[in-house]
């Protein structure tokens, strides 16, 4: 089964809007927690413009599944996932200024630095997942890093879906399996939805969770966010 974990960043994003607490996230993640949610992600920047500091250290004590803390490994950062100790960290190569991520890391490039991260994680017992692309040298230089697992950076397969499914989830099904014989652990995420979850699910081997918010939090406004994350979940688990 491949898990869903609820990226709750647009939470965020519209709390910060009105600078009160409402809505409320803790209780959004409780909430989707309750209504079968296997996880909770968030991404705080150095700008906090959507998830906080603050927000990871209230979430830590209450979230019951899995935690999942992605961000950019600058020393703030990987201070703040020490001390918190969720399920997960996610480094992402996301510059200070990124609207949203929008690539995976060169880990040929960036072994040395990625290893030493990883390293400090894997000694406090927190599972690792970088971020990459479809490309099989960058899985392969994640092989090396030491990391637990990759996840997939999917938006190419979203933009692609519609003209031809097949051609858009090749190099993924590519990647996924040479992850998998590396033995390598497989998460996905990024603009991920109601239209084209399932058949990325259906065709990527030994998928272990997908990361979805932008997508998931805009249906619960037509949907309800229950209903939502019930609907998703089916989509992984038919």
């Amino acid at each position: 089964m491949t898990r869903l974990s609820v990226n709750i960043n647009k939470v965020a994003t519209l709390r910060n809007a009105r600078g009160a607490n409402t809505p409320n996230l803790v209780h959004i993640a409780l909430d989707i927690e309750r209504f079968g949610g296997e996880g909770i992600t968030v991404h705080p920047r150095p700008d906090e413009r959507h998830i906080r500091y603050a927000d990871v250290y209230d979430l830590s004590p209450v979230v019951q599944t899995e935690f999942n803390i992605e961000g950019y490994p600058n020393r703030k950062f990987i201070d703040m996932v020490l001390e918190v100790k969720p399920t997960q960290v996610t480094l992402v190569p996301d510059p200070p200024g990124a609207l949203t991520s929008n690539a995976g890391w060169d880990t040929v490039k960036h072994r040395d630095f990625l290893r030493e991260v990883i390293a400090e994680f894997r000694a406090e017992g927190i599972r690792t997942s970088v971020f990459v692309a479809t490309d099989i040298e960058h899985i392969e230089g994640a092989n090396l890093i030491g990391t637990d697992r990759i996840e997939l950076y999917t938006e190419p397969y979203a933009d692609g879906y519609a003209e031809d499914r097949e051609k858009a989830i090749a190099p993924f099904v590519a990647a996924a399996e040479k992850a998998e014989e590396l033995g390598i652990g497989l998460n996905a995420g990024h603009d991920l939805s109601l239209e084209n979850l399932k058949y990325f699910a259906d065709h990527i081997p030994a998928l272990l969770e997908v990361s979805i918010g932008h997508a998931l939090i805009s249906d619960a406004l037509y949907y309800g966010l229950e209903n939502t994350v019930q609907m998703y979940l089916r989509l992984l688990n038919d």
